[in-house]
């Protein structure tokens, strides 16, 4: 681990090695290998929804602030074995504190973390991603997921010029959920879409990996199983099936 990185050992939520073990082992755990399941958010508002062992439900409607998922409480509702996810990025934009971006808590607790100001104010927007989402997932009854993913995707406004700055929000994201919620923390990506993003940056905390993949059938998907784009093994394999992106657990 790079000296100048310290700070990748989470300030904000500080886990023992047995503590990150014992989440690995219960999130494993909640999903069965083989079996499929479907991710779905704000676009299938209003249909009806594809059935499976597990799914996965999107807090955010695209975006990491201002827009939410309107149908998050039915569809939590009626997913079983449900995790979240929620959208993620950055921009300067994202910095300002007016209510709607970066919370003064964040800034706050920014102030701890090692790095320049700018890197800085990047966790603070993490932070606040993480601590926006959690709160409106919470006031639609979606308290318990089973595991958080980070939806990380170069179709999101990022840093093209300063690849540490992306790296600080999704390390504020991750320490941020960390601290909030007892489940496991993954990510969903591609390999030239992470490595767009963060580059060879390291992001401590995750646990593991849910690939995006053109596939269309689970018996594709399973042959992405194994190592992930972040070095961390892969959980779930994205594919598309009757309409519907469904997941393979891996």
């Amino acid at each position: 681990m790079p000296t100048w990185f310290r700070r990748l050992v989470p300030t904000a939520a500080v886990l023992s090695t047995g503590g990150v073990l014992l989440a690995s082992q219960v999130g494993a755990l909640a999903y069965t290998s083989g079996s499929t399941g479907y991710d779905i958010s704000y676009p299938q508002c209003g249909g009806s929804y594809p059935t499976g062992a597990f799914g996965i439900v999107g807090v955010n409607a695209g975006y990491p602030f201002v827009y939410y998922n309107p149908c998050l409480a039915n569809e939590y509702s009626h997913t079983p074995n449900v995790a979240l996810y929620i959208n993620t990025g950055y921009d300067p934009i994202y910095t300002q504190v007016d209510g709607k971006h970066s919370t003064p808590e964040c800034v706050t607790q920014s102030a701890t973390i090692q790095g320049t100001s700018t890197q800085q104010a990047a966790w603070a927007v993490g932070c606040s991603e993480a601590s926006r989402s959690i709160a409106y997932a919470t006031s639609q009854g979606a308290t318990s997921p089973s595991s958080w993913w980070l939806d990380v995707e170069t179709s999101n406004s990022w840093s093209s010029t300063d690849l540490s700055l992306n790296q600080y929000t999704i390390q504020g994201i991750v320490d941020t959920v960390l601290r909030q919620s007892p489940a496991a923390v993954g990510v969903y990506s591609t390999g030239y879409q992470w490595g767009t993003i963060v580059g060879n940056l390291p992001v401590s905390g995750v646990l593991a990996d849910w690939v995006a993949t053109g596939s269309n059938s689970a018996g594709r998907a399973r042959t992405y199983c194994g190592t992930g784009f972040s070095g961390r093994p892969v959980w779930f394999v994205q594919y598309l099936h009757g309409g519907f992106d469904r997941d393979y657990a891996c």
